[in-house]
């Protein structure tokens, strides 16, 4: 076998670095590399596919450039992970208006599995009468309320969700929905919106009712783009800002 073709079937018209990226994508969502773990080296997978070196090195560095894998100067290559400390935040854009961010403090105010609302099964193409989890937590800053978010999961995706899990576990959120339940979110859309406090959330957050709150809706998917955590947080950004970076 050459660099003109590959065993497993792919679409001919796709260029070859991108076959072999799909073929790298599949191997990730199976599970044959966990996160945290290196994956075979480029000579390797060379030989696996019957490809050269430099048409694996494209499709690892897109791969790379996709938060998907992570390069290690002098160890390899390895699955990408929430629990990594440069990557625990990759989608709270939130950063205080002075100061290097500190980390974030939780504080888990409820943990429930019920039939989904109808918006939540239409976004995250649940059927109806499925069950999702809805946990409502708050995040605080120096051990004052910052966001306070409503996050819906698939039920069938996590069962076995606990507040006892949730309040046992110290690593990211997102680290233990990849350890203990195999999602892994890799890329999200948001909807921001500017709302005022209505009165429960201003008693949460600690604000006036009527406190300006920036709203913002987070669709997380795994991989096939399938959606996996419907997110809906209120930030308060009296001392802090929503930061993103424009290519």
């Amino acid at each position: 076998m050459t660099d003109s073709a590959l065993a497993a079937p792919t679409p001919s018209f796709l260029p070859l670095y991108q076959q072999i990226k799909d073929l790298l994508t599949r191997s990730l969502q199976s599970g044959e590399w966990k996160p945290g773990e290196a994956i075979p080296s480029e000579i390797e997978l060379a030989a696996r596919f019957k490809v050269s070196q430099g048409t694996v090195r494209k499709a690892i560095d897109e791969l790379a450039t996709e938060n998907l894998l992570v390069r290690r100067q002098g160890k390899g290559t390895f699955v990408a992970t929430h629990a990594e400390e440069n990557t625990q935040y990759r989608f709270l854009r939130l950063k205080p208006d002075e100061g290097v961010a500190p980390g974030m403090q939780r504080r888990l105010l409820d943990c429930r599995r019920m039939r989904a609302p109808m918006d939540v099964a239409r976004a995250l193409e649940l059927k109806g009468g499925e069950a999702a989890v809805q946990l409502r937590r708050l995040l605080l800053s120096d051990g004052r309320p910052v966001v306070l978010d409503d996050i819906w999961l698939p039920g069938n995706l996590f069962k076995g969700l606990t507040a006892e899990k949730l309040g046992g576990y110290r690593g990211p959120m997102y680290s233990l929905f990849e350890t203990e339940f195999g999602v892994r979110m890799i890329r999200a859309e948001e909807k921001i919106r500017a709302v005022p406090a209505g009165p429960e959330e201003a008693a949460i957050l600690d604000l006036p009712e009527g406190a300006p709150l920036l709203s913002v809706e987070r669709l997380s998917f795994t991989y096939g783009d399938k959606p996996v955590e419907l997110r809906r947080g209120l930030y308060n950004t009296a001392t802090h800002h929503y930061r993103n970076e424009l290519n």
